[in-house]
């Protein structure tokens, strides 16, 4: 009976431990799925990355899952079509699904190199918009205010207003990086500026909708475009024989999208018809350079940030010719903006720049009177 007894008492211990094994195997089972699932990386983290896999600065976002949800499809073109494009002197302008598609590209490199869990927070349509100039400095605007911790940003250029409006405002929202409460939402598409539905379209979003304009010199600004389009475009027509009717001869050829997008009272007149003024702050383009804590302390009183970026955040690029951010800690390096930005200009003969400083004047003088600021470009 004791010898029973005992072996008893000994098998229901050997149960009792293999139960305990099978509880313990299940936890470390249930915690690696949860863990390749991703769930166990929800919790909440820093929203934004010091510095991106490929160099630029950037936030690391929801962008891959616009990448496999939410992108346009590119659509099909004709070699004819894509030959008409390449020949205009307008057609290098990035298209919107291509530059969408690579900064998606350059999303997949950030989301190979360091994975992050995109649940945290919520998608909201954006408070503020970089509405324009091309080629006024918006990129270095919006790359300046990332690195505020309340700003959350969409890195690519949506042009919702201008060219995907069909897409609906939840494709929009879809396409905004997710936020916290106190954070703000922006993007920038600087077409809008010029485009004639987007004030009435942006109201209908929200007419309380904050405004940040870029401006810079007008013919500073036409020259920096034509550059640009002469990158891409290597065989394009000398800027004379573009910004001219009959070459050298003729008045200003306001055909040339160049040209027109520099005549800011105009455009402002437009907007003005939806928007007060008081919903706009117009950033000096020339000052974003050679005072950009200044400006940026302008652009955060607007947004009704409180003034983080400053000085020391900032240090001029010789080479470049632009301010770069000083490199964050843990960085090896400073954050520049890429290599397309700080083009060399061609030489333009002084003539024309002159005709097209006389031809700006009014309109400059108009634009003056509207914003209530003089920059100083007369």
């Amino acid at each position: 009976m004791g010898c029973g007894g005992n072996r008893v008492r000994f098998n229901f211990g050997k149960v009792l431990s293999k139960v305990s094994v099978f509880f313990t195997m299940v936890l470390i089972f249930t915690y690696f799925f949860y863990c390749l699932t991703g769930l166990c990386d929800s919790a909440p983290r820093t929203l934004y990355s010091q510095e991106a896999a490929d160099g630029d600065y950037d936030n690391l976002d929801d962008r891959n899952q616009v990448q496999l949800d939410l992108r346009p499809p590119p659509p099909l073109r004709s070699g004819a079509q894509l030959q008409n494009r390449t020949a205009s002197p307008d057609a290098p302008q990035v298209d919107a699904v291509e530059e969408l598609q690579q900064y998606e590209q350059g999303s997949e490199k950030e989301t190979n190199s360091i994975p992050v869990s995109n649940t945290y927070g919520t998608k909201k349509l954006p408070n503020a918009i970089i509405i324009g100039v091309k080629k006024g400095g918006t990129r270095a605007l919006l790359e300046f205010l990332r690195i505020h911790p309340d700003v959350r940003a969409f890195g690519a250029e949506p042009h919702f207003f201008d060219r995907f409006y069909d897409r609906g405002l939840e494709w929009y929202r879809n396409l905004m990086p997710r936020t916290l409460d106190g954070q703000i939402t922006m993007e920038k598409t600087p077409s809008y500026f010029v485009t004639k539905e987007a004030p009435s379209r942006v109201c209908t979003m929200n007419c309380q909708t904050k405004l940040i304009v870029v401006v810079r010199d007008p013919v500073t600004r036409v020259v920096s475009d034509y550059t640009q389009t002469l990158t891409k475009n290597p065989g394009l027509p000398s800027f004379q024989s573009l910004a001219l009717k009959n070459s050298s001869t003729g008045p200003i050829d306001t055909a040339w999208s160049a040209v027109r997008i520099g005549l800011y009272a105009k455009h402002l007149e437009n907007w003005l018809r939806y928007f007060p003024l008081s919903h706009f702050l117009f950033v000096s383009g020339e000052r974003l350079v050679s005072d950009p804590a200044g400006e940026m302390g302008r652009v955060q009183d607007f947004l009704g940030l409180k003034r983080v970026i400053s000085d020391k955040h900032f240090y001029f690029n010789q080479t470049k010719g632009f301010p770069c951010l000083k490199k964050p800690e843990g960085s090896s390096r400073p954050r520049c903006l890429g290599k397309s930005k700080g083009r060399p200009h061609p030489q333009i003969p002084a003539e024309v720049l002159q005709r097209l400083r006389d031809f700006y004047r009014p309109f400059n003088q108009r634009f003056y009177q509207m914003c209530g600021q003089n920059f100083g470009w007369d």
